[in-house]
Order: C-alpha cells, then structure tokens, then sequence
C-alpha cells in the first residue's frame, strides 16, 4: 500500500540525479536523429581510421561547423570515441552495430526520430489534457513515411521467412496454391507488395485511409512488376466483405483504429471458414504493474500519449492507446467473435511486437 513517510534526502539526490539522465537522453535523442537523417553515423562506420571533423563533414558532403558540434555531443554522450592530441572521432563497431542504416533490423536510431515529431505536436497534446479531444493524423508530417522506414527494416528480413510462417503451415501451402489476402491499414503497402511477390498464385489488396500511403503501395507494385496485388483508400470501419479472405493482415494498425472492436468484426466477416488473422501489436501487458520490467515502456507510453491514443481520440474513437496490451487484445478478439485459441508469439530481433494468430472457425 502506498503511503507518504518523511522526506529522504537520499532518496531526493538520487531523483534529481535521475531527472538529469533522462534530461540529458532526451536531448541525445534529438542528436541521434540527426545523426540518422544526415548520414553521419553511416559515414563513420564506413571510414578506416579515426577522422577528424574536417574529413567527416568532406566525406557526409556537410557543413563542418555543424558536424563538430554535433560530435561533441556524440563524444560526451558515449556514442562517438575521441582522440583529444588528434582531434579525431570514431564510431566503435559496436557502436555502429546499431546505429546504422547497414544494421537492418538492429537499427535503433531510427526510433530517435519519432522524438522531434512528437515534438512538433507538444502544445496540442498539454490542449488536449486541459479540454479533451485529440489531435488528428493528419498534423504529424512525413509520419506514414517515418513508419515505413521503421517496419521496412523488420519486414524486409523477416516477413516472408519468419513471419508469415507464425500462421502455420496449412495457411502457407493456401499461400502457394492460390489464396485471397487482405491487409487492413497497409500504410505504404510495403508488406503487401512483399508478400505479393512471394507468393505469386495468390491474390492481395490492402485498404488504407491515407491516399499517400495508397499511392506509394501502387508505385512500388509497379517499379517491382507486380500484377497480383491492388490498394485501394479506405476506412477500415466500412469494410462489407464477408466470407471473401483466407488470411487477413493488421500490422501495427488495430490499436490506432477509432473503433477497434468494429473493425476486428468485421475483420472475422471478412474471412472464409478457417481463414486466418494474423495480428501485430505491442508487445506489452494491459495491467501498468507487469509492464515496469518492461525496457521499452517508457517509451511506449510516451508514443501512446503523444500519437497512438491521441489520433483515435480525435476521431470519437475508444482511445485504446499503444499500450492496451495481450489481456484487452485477447479479450477484443473474443468479442469480434473468435473463439479458437489465439496464440501469441515473437520472432527473433523484434522485441516490439507481438504477434497473434487465429483462425475463424
């Protein structure tokens, strides 16, 4: 039970000691972003030998002025080395191992990015917990693409030999005979187009609100010569298929939705008789107390706050948030009408996500 005592001295130094780390993080997070954006720490896992700010700024095509101040906050940080008698700069390997975009699937810096966005929206947010409502989708720039990137990185590595097989081998085989697909809020359509390539018997179409991401998942069918896939805008609220799929896709989508419960029915309409969902979501619990071990809870309660509860908010919508969690999925998806089990499961590398799978019986 809590309770108040008497103020700890000890207690108070090691707070403040706290604040300023995490004072200090949240402005490396600006740095690494622009770090990831501008090159540099692909640059410097490239060169040889230790360089100096000169032969960085000449090799990333920069202004050098801006490059050596930005090392120094790479070099106090603990991010870059630095030799003081040269003045050169190196990106340890296991540095780099994370920080570039060379790293794939490793590549954490890229998340710094999501920082300055959230950022940009700050006031509206400090608006809405004064008078309710949201902040529309519409007011984070460049997002879909920020995401795209982020997914890509996962997918490209992983979606066809690791992922799509998490549904089990029967819906594979339908995958290779001839299958339809549907992806919900397929973004830029990068995992359609994907799949779509894999599996070149079946049929795919993803439906996303966002005539961008639309137009993008078009472009990149065509530049890769697809015939077998189709995007189209749509609000996943509206869907009238019924008995049509025999896998249906949500990656990273269910919880932004203004009205998820609506759209995971009419997901299990959609599906023929033993089709499949395959399912992306947070990896994360819906009780606060079980999410304290978690690493990345911080963040994923900052991401909620700041965009994911926010934007579904601001259409009426149930407001699930980033963190709803594996009880509140599990118990949505008995309510959209699966009964089989739904089993949960994580690849390798990706401590982000769960994955549900389930069939409609």
């Amino acid at each position: 039970m809590l309770e108040k005592s008497g103020f700890d001295g000890a207690k108070a130094e090691a707070f403040a000691g706290k604040l300023l780390e995490i004072i200090n993080g949240g402005c490396l997070s600006l740095m690494i972003s622009v770090g990831h954006k501008t090159g540099l720490f692909d640059v410097m896992s490239r060169l040889e030998k230790p360089s100096t700010s000169e032969e960085i700024a000449k090799e990333a095509n920069l202004n050098e002025r801006y490059v050596r101040e930005w090392l120094g906050g790479m070099v106090v940080g603990g991010i870059v080395e630095y030799d003081p008698d040269g003045k050169k700069y190196l990106l340890p390997p296991e540095h780099s191992a994370f920080t570039t975009r060379a790293a794939g699937i490793d590549n954490l810096a890229l998340f710094s990015q999501y920082i300055s966005l959230m950022g940009l929206v700050e006031d509206r947010i400090v608006d809405c917990f004064r008078y309710g409502g949201g902040v529309p989708y519409s007011e984070y720039p460049a997002f879909q693409t920020l995401q795209a990137e982020e997914t890509s990185r996962v997918f490209n590595s992983r979606l066809i030999d690791q992922i799509v097989p998490l549904t089990g081998q029967d819906t594979i085989s339908k995958l290779q005979n001839g299958a339809s697909v549907l992806e919900i809020g397929c973004g830029r359509g990068h995992a359609l187009n994907l799949m779509a390539k894999a599996f070149q018997n079946s049929k795919f179409i993803g439906y996303d609100f966002s005539d961008e991401g639309v137009e993008a998942g078009k472009k990149e069918s065509k530049e890769m010569n697809l015939t077998n896939v189709e995007f189209e805008v749509k609000d996943v609220n509206t869907i009238t298929d019924t008995n049509k799929y025999d896998l249906v896709m949500a990656f990273d989508t269910i919880h932004d939705q203004a009205h998820p419960t609506t759209v995971l029915s009419k997901i299990y309409s959609a599906l023929k008789t033993n089709g499949t969902f395959l399912m992306q979501d947070i990896a994360a619990s819906s009780h606060t107390e079980e999410n304290i071990q978690n690493p990345l809870a911080p963040t994923l309660y900052t991401f909620s706050t700041m965009h994911c509860l926010t934007v579904s908010l601001a259409q009426g919508g149930e407001g699930l948030g980033t963190v709803w969690g594996r009880e509140l999925a599990k118990q949505k998806l008995r309510e959209a009408g699966f009964s089989e089990a739904i089993d949960i499961k994580q690849i390798d590398g990706d401590i982000l996500n769960y994955y549900y799978v389930v069939k409609k019986t």
